[in-house]
């Protein structure tokens, strides 16, 4: 079970990197690429599955910030999925939406090392 935990946490943690990296190394002519959508649902499942881990062991969980990394993780994963789609269309992906997709993300690593 250990195991599990730990290549869970390790999916997650990858998920956050691909998402920051890939907004980093796009940061002069920022868009939304086809992975960090990807990755944003892998930290979305890889989440849940950690948090129904804990529930199933005798892991305390902190219910209030679980809630807002699920809120930011979810608003991260739709404009990822919004911005992936126009970037497939060949239409213009808002610095915005792009920005929004990379600082959100760091915002749920923050929360997730400082809380």
């Amino acid at each position: 079970m250990d195991f599990l935990h730990n290549f869970l946490v390790f999916l997650h943690i990858l998920g956050a990197a691909m998402i920051v990296g890939i907004w980093i190394s796009r940061i002069k002519n920022p868009t939304v690429m086809p992975g960090q959508f990807h990755a944003a649902l892998l930290q979305l499942l890889t989440g849940i599955l950690l948090v129904g881990m804990n529930e199933m062991g005798d892991g305390d969980i902190n219910y209030a910030k679980i809630a807002v990394k699920l809120t930011i993780t979810v608003v991260v994963t739709v404009l990822a999925f919004i911005g992936q789609r126009k970037y497939k269309k060949d239409q213009p992906v808002s610095r915005t939406l792009a920005n929004g997709v990379g600082i959100l993300a760091v915002v749920n690593i923050a929360v997730a090392t400082m809380w």
